[in-house]
């Protein structure tokens, strides 16, 4: 599918300048082009390589978009941005605070050229308090969050939960909420503003419930020791005969109980067959593990799969695609022959797309110029200056 063939997502129209950076900022970009936004990908002039253009870059998060080579540190190559600012609707930068003022490209010479920008900046720490200067990571973020504490096994050190949570679920996903709500705000009579979106402030509004279930006492702060957490039989994973893991989700009492008579589960009594007790849990997660461990994974698919005791099979990142369920919605696309997730969510009329291979840097440098009114000839001159690549 290309951009002239994929049908017209809602974004379509809304023109974005996008930063480069790397993993939650250019993540709300891919979300933004999925769904239509034309997003320009501004790339240091440094790192463009024309010997590679025409292939696809191998990171997926750049998909949907066009790339521009520019030098930021040279007046010229600012000035070109601005100008790029000029005609948007929307701006991203994941920058440490502070960068892209001392840039000249700050929220302030931005909305100088173009009022109605919606700015959106992506940080770990936020744009202002005591830790915004300073560097880190998701681990970090989800460690002064709270939710580090709550995922791992009981009495074991906390998991990190690979980067999904923090960069990606706290951050880039909450600054192209915050974005899309921005640009609903502009398109209403507002005028532009920043979206300073913070890992540590998305994090913690993803644990919300978990607060809610500690006001309400169901909720203990042992880590393992509930119902979401691993601690609950009934809401865990377990090793197969084969090696390979199940998941069970049967929270509710109707699909436990499902479960129980699909799989002939009969502890002795007082060691795992009130699911109520909590005292009993741990009796029962070893009875549930020697009895899982009996067979095969796609043995007890096979025989659970189908129905309402809430086991799925724990697939590696090369099964998943494959999965019939997933094949059937399109979850995984191959454009290109190259697999990846779907544009998500779904829209009846409207719907996302992939709509470009992953650019490489600086590969649309020309195109974009001359789309800015840029002569051939001013063209070379930005070139031989240094200004772009």
């Amino acid at each position: 599918m290309t951009e002239d063939t994929a049908p017209a997502g809602p974004l379509t129209g809304v023109r974005v300048v996008e930063l480069a950076g790397i993993g939650p900022g250019p993540f709300t970009a891919m979300l933004l082009a999925d769904m239509g936004a034309d997003v320009v990908r501004v790339d240091r002039a440094s790192v463009v390589d024309p010997s590679a253009f025409g292939t696809p870059h191998p990171d997926l998060l750049n998909r949907g978009r066009r790339s521009i080579g520019v030098d930021l540190k040279q007046p010229a190559g600012r000035d070109l941005v601005l100008d790029l600012v000029a005609g948007a609707e929307v701006l991203l930068e994941g920058f440490r605070p502070g960068v892209t003022e001392r840039l000249g490209l700050g929220p302030a010479e931005c909305h100088a050229v173009n009022p109605n920008l919606v700015y959106g900046r992506m940080t770990g720490w936020g744009q202002d308090g005591p830790n915004a200067g300073y560097a880190g990571h998701d681990i970090d973020y989800l460690a002064l969050t709270g939710a580090l504490h709550g995922i791992g096994r009981a009495d074991e050190p906390p998991v990190p939960p690979l980067n999904l949570l923090g960069d990606f679920g706290g951050g880039g996903m909450m600054l192209a909420f915050g974005v899309v709500c921005a640009l609903h705000a502009v398109r209403a009579g507002g005028t532009g503003q920043v979206v300073d979106a913070a890992i540590v402030d998305g994090v913690a509004v993803l644990s919300t419930q978990i607060h809610a279930l500690r006001r309400m006492g169901m909720w203990q702060d042992a880590r393992g020791a509930n119902l979401l957490d691993g601690g609950a039989p009934f809401y865990a994973t377990y090793e197969c005969a084969d090696g390979r893991h199940l998941a069970v989700g049967a929270l509710e009492p109707q699909f436990y109980a499902e479960l129980v008579r699909r799989t002939g589960f009969e502890p002795p009594e007082g060691e795992g067959r009130d699911r109520t007790d909590p005292g009993q849990w741990p009796a029962a997660r070893r009875h549930w593990a020697e009895l899982f461990r009996s067979r095969t994974r796609d043995e007890w698919v096979e025989l659970l799969g189908s129905g309402d005791a809430c086991v799925a099979p724990v697939l590696d990142w090369a099964e998943a695609p494959e999965h019939p369920h997933l094949a059937a919605r399109g979850v995984f696309v191959s454009p290109d022959g190259v697999t990846q997730p779907a544009p998500a969510p779904r829209f009846s009329r409207t719907p996302g797309a992939i709509r470009r291979p992953p650019p490489h840097p600086g590969e649309h440098t020309d195109e974009i110029l001359a789309e800015l009114g840029r002569s051939g000839a001013a063209i070379r001159r930005l070139r031989d200056g240094g200004a772009v690549a």
